[in-house]
């Protein structure tokens, strides 16, 4: 998800997102940096198996026996303000072009989102549906700064993460609310206690500076780029700070750059519940009857937590998240009928399910990394921190546009990062980007976690001639491969055949 709202906009299915074991080799701290990082050679090699106790909770991802992924560690400096200083290694992964090499392009870099989210584990799950892009380019994703095993940010345990995401997140008395700041300012020490050194390091400008260096290594004239979600932020920052060498570039499912910590928060209040009206009419429900239908289940939970098939029970922010989580995916609206007929039964074990799908925590209780690394990538971006006071005024403008989700979404914008140890660096992400190739950016208009109007800013703040509309009336969360072979064959065309679409296509 993009920062700062915290509902995590990364395009990840159920699958994806319980994929926290890394997959590539070992990176570490470099006690100096004597040499030119443009010039290192990557050492491929076959990808090790998963090591689950490496990357947190989650399912291992296999990948096939034939060997065709490789892994390498990329050097890169820890303080791009100081190139000469201390290096991090970047783990890589790549699937070489399946097609004839007078005709590959390059390589073809992905970012899923997040922030925090590994493409590492990620792009190899979703290998088939790129697999008409790898005939003419080598297909090739990473985990950003902090995330999965490079030079990964940690803040609390697993046993301390339970307690962190079972609290109540829509406070309704003081002592609730005295524990909802105590907590965050918990976590947010442990952050600094535990990757103190990496905090100042893991912006998204030092992550779209990475992917320049990347680009060098791999040994392409013009970074070709495809970013979902987050990855669309970061996509657009690295247009602005190197627009000459942005070559072909799709931002899918795009984030609002020019919305700060309130706009965000108000823009996601809107996409979800926008996406839980369009669910509720598919079910046959009105809108505004189903969804108060589900206030009420949720203060039910709140008041009396519901009992599950363990020995754990459904909280109201746990019931929550299980409900954002089918909203991602429109094959997944089953599931939530199912989730919410059972907990109307009074048995909360479906729900918790997808909510600790959602917060990448598996049956064992282990979490992945990515709770730690959104958190510590979000606060140092953002300068616009306001107090839990702050935010409260703000929770009926909130609330009246989503009575199930603006209450948790802007209780959550009060406090996440305020008191962080690091400064921020914006109030919105810098994106302009003018002499760039034309960007093709594809907007979703059901889109929940990045509504479709962030798409239509972003192509105006890229600037004319480089942000290109292409619009999709569909459902969930992002459109390239979900079902239209309009998208599909429009993406498609633009990378394999550098065909810029007219801006402002519309796909039915």
């Amino acid at each position: 998800m993009p920062k700062p709202p915290r509902m995590r906009a990364a395009a990840l299915t159920a699958t994806a997102l319980l994929l926290s074991s890394l997959l590539a080799g070992c990176s570490g701290d470099d006690s100096g940096n004597d040499e030119d990082l443009t010039a290192q050679e990557l050492d491929w090699k076959a990808c090790p198996a998963p090591d689950q106790a490496q990357g947190g909770g989650g399912s291992p991802s296999p990948l096939p026996a034939d060997g065709t992924w490789e892994c390498a560690t990329m050097k890169a400096p820890r303080d791009w303000d100081d190139p000469e200083g201390d290096t991090i290694g970047l783990d890589l992964i790549r699937v070489k072009s399946s097609g004839a090499e007078n005709r590959r392009i390059g390589s073809l870099i992905f970012n899923f989102g997040g922030p925090g989210g590994s493409g590492v584990t990620t792009l190899p799950t979703f290998g088939d549906l790129y697999e008409k892009l790898r005939t003419r380019y080598d297909l090739v994703s990473f985990d950003p700064r902090g995330v999965g095993r490079s030079a990964p940010v940690l803040c609390e345990d697993d046993q301390q993460l339970d307690a962190y995401f079972q609290q109540d997140t829509t406070p309704d008395d003081t002592a609730e609310k005295t524990e909802l700041v105590d907590s965050t300012k918990r976590f947010n020490a442990a952050c600094e206690k535990n990757s103190g050194e990496m905090l100042p390091h893991v912006a998204t400008t030092e992550a779209a500076r990475d992917m320049d260096l990347m680009r060098q290594v791999l040994g392409d004239d013009k970074l070709h780029y495809f970013g979902i979600s987050y990855g669309t932020e970061l996509g657009g920052v690295y247009a602005h700070l190197f627009p000459g060498t942005v070559g072909r570039m799709i931002l899918d499912a795009v984030v609002d750059p020019s919305a700060d910590s309130e706009g965000h928060t108000e823009n996601q209040a809107r996409g979800f519940q926008r996406a839980l009206n369009n669910y509720l009419k598919s079910t046959g429900q009105g809108a505004e009857a189903g969804t108060q239908k589900i206030v009420d289940l949720l203060k039910r939970i709140d008041a009396n937590p519901m009992p599950t098939s363990s020995d754990r029970k459904l909280t109201e922010s746990l019931a929550l998240t299980g409900i954002i989580r089918p909203l991602y995916s429109e094959a997944s609206w089953p599931t939530l009928t199912s989730a919410l007929a059972a907990a109307e039964r009074g048995d909360g074990s479906e729900l918790l399910a997808l909510g600790d799908d959602y917060n990448d925590r598996d049956a064992s209780g282990r979490y992945g990394t990515g709770t730690h690394s959104q958190r510590v990538i979000s606060c140092l971006d953002d300068k616009q921190r306001p107090t839990v006071e702050e935010t409260k005024k703000l929770l009926p403008r909130f609330e009246k546009v989503s009575p199930v989700f603006g209450p948790m979404l802007g209780w959550d914008t009060g406090g996440w990062c305020h008191d962080w140890p690091v400064a921020g660096q914006y109030d919105t992400p810098e994106v302009s980007a003018p002499g760039a190739a034309p960007i093709l950016l594809v907007g979703n208009t059901g889109d929940p976690a990045t509504p479709y109007e962030g798409a239509r800013r972003m192509a105006d703040e890229l600037g004319k001639g480089v942000g290109v509309m292409l619009t999709w009336k569909g459902e969930g969360h992002s459109a390239y491969g979900k079902g239209s072979g309009c998208v599909d064959s429009t993406v498609n065309a633009y990378l394999l055949q550098g065909t810029v679409p007219k801006d402002g296509k519309v796909c039915s």
